[in-house]
């Protein structure tokens, strides 16, 4: 008679198997540090124990813009760090550096999997979602910094976006209100919050300085170039509008550039596909894919888009008007759904844009040439810099003594914690002694009392 296991004990006894055979793989290793350290006389290999004191990760080489002022802030003071990309063709690896080592760790997965190992002190990331999908906290790491790559809403994440992080630094009080809103709604402990201002902006508004401002207009032509920057999902631009959107503007006869998010060429390629089929390359139409978007940005005369952060970056930084669409936009997926305030975006925009209803997009000529000409919307772009870009022109330094600062903190913070681990163990080993020599006392008593 054959022995009859039901599928529910089978998995059962499958799981301890696996339970006893993980438990057997971490003993032995175990065993074998104990046996290495025994065997090298108590030493220990340096690469195993010191950390790397700072690490910065790219999810993907569009956030170059971000890090560059910093790394070379780093370079300038002879401080290294380690720049980790999940690019291969990161403009950071052809950038040459004596203290920023730069290093490629593979896409995807591959990178979390290593970053999910990594052995540092601090890591400075613009990645939302640490712990919460792929890439989880490593037990090696001390301290997780976010800085945001907008100037807007910082809640405008995918839900649970900066949960995890340790810090989040920011550049307008408004994002700490946003943060702590958060915090106090799902029973979060509180992050450090620290205000270092928006280091890629203030490079730009440097390059503008050292470049001069250009457009078409002022070399001569006669036709305005319009930048279409939608964001990607399905409120933005393209989906809610396509190509009745891009028709209308076609028909201004303006030069139009469409700058789609990087975002939407993996995630809504189809669309994508379709529209620059219908829409090819040419005269009136173009696209554009620039990793850096200095030069499109410094060309363009006003932008039109949704709710993409890119808005702040042409108004406030090369001072030129926009036209934001009157785009449904659901909350419902990111951070800020749990607020009960609106966001801070919809409530400045209107101080230096002018906003395009549903309706009037076939009037889209008519609202182009109204905001061209007017000059009612330099105060409002004065009023939005002061909210959301503090410190102007020293985001890098700030950014960069924060994080050296932090770790001058860590590191005594550790030596303080071995230091008294040290001394309570010599307490402790001195209450034995004490004890032993007490015991050893009372047995010499002991004895006397029998001699006697």
């Amino acid at each position: 008679m054959f022995l009859y296991i039901d599928p529910g004990t089978g998995s059962m006894l499958f799981t301890i198997l696996i339970g006893v055979f993980g438990a057997a793989v971490y003993f032995f290793r175990g065993l074998f540090l104990k046996l290495k350290f025994v065997f090298s006389r108590g030493k220990v290999d340096k690469n195993i124990k010191e950390k790397t004191p700072f690490v910065i990760f790219s999810d993907h080489k569009r956030y170059w813009n971000i890090f560059e002022p910093i790394c070379d802030e780093f370079e300038k003071r002879e401080t290294p760090v380690t720049y980790m990309t999940a690019s291969e063709d990161d403009p950071a690896l052809d950038k040459e550096y004596k203290y920023v080592t730069t290093t490629f760790i593979g896409e995807g997965n591959r990178a979390f999997a290593k970053l999910n190992m990594l052995n540092a002190r601090i890591v400075l990331s613009t990645t939302p979602s640490l712990d919460v999908f792929q890439w989880k906290r490593s037990k090696d790491v001390e301290y997780y910094v976010h800085i945001p790559h907008m100037a807007n809403d910082i809640n405008l994440y995918k839900m649970f976006g900066l949960d995890y992080y340790d810090s989040i630094l920011i550049s307008g009080d408004f994002m700490e209100e946003q943060i702590r809103e958060l915090e106090e709604k799902r029973g979060l402990p509180k992050k450090e919050i620290h205000m270092v201002g928006i280091p890629y902006m203030d490079v730009m508004r440097k390059r503008i300085e050292n470049e001069g401002q250009k457009s078409d207009k002022a070399d001569g032509k006669k036709r305005p170039v319009v930048l279409l920057a939608p964001s990607w999902g399905e409120s933005s631009i393209l989906n809610r509008f396509g190509e009745k959107f891009i028709d209308a503007l076609v028909a201004t006869g303006y030069e139009i550039v469409v700058r789609p998010h990087p975002q939407s060429f993996s995630s809504e390629t189809e669309m994508i596909d379709r529209l620059m089929k219908k829409y090819p390359d040419g005269e009136t139409v173009s696209w554009n894919r620039d990793n850096d978007n200095f030069d499109i940005l410094n060309k363009a005369d006003i932008m039109i888009s949704d709710f993409s952060g890119v808005m702040f970056d042409f108004a406030l930084v090369y001072d030129k008007p926009v036209i934001y669409t009157d785009a449904e936009f659901d909350v419902s997926p990111y951070d800020a759904w749990w607020s009960d305030k609106g966001l801070w975006t919809h409530s400045v925009l209107p101080k230096f844009g002018v906003k395009l209803d549903a309706d009037n997009v076939e009037n889209i000529k008519s609202v182009i040439d109204d905001v061209l000409s007017g000059e009612d919307f330099a105060k409002g772009r004065d009023i939005a810099r002061q909210e959301c870009w503090q410190y102007m022109g020293h985001g890098a330094e700030r950014t960069v003594d924060y994080l050296i600062e932090k770790n001058r903190q860590l590191s005594e913070s550790v030596a303080d914690s071995k230091k008294d681990s040290k001394e309570k163990s010599n307490d402790k080993q001195l209450q034995e002694g004490n004890s032993d020599n007490d015991q050893l006392s009372g047995d010499s008593s002991d004895k006397e009392e029998v001699k006697a």
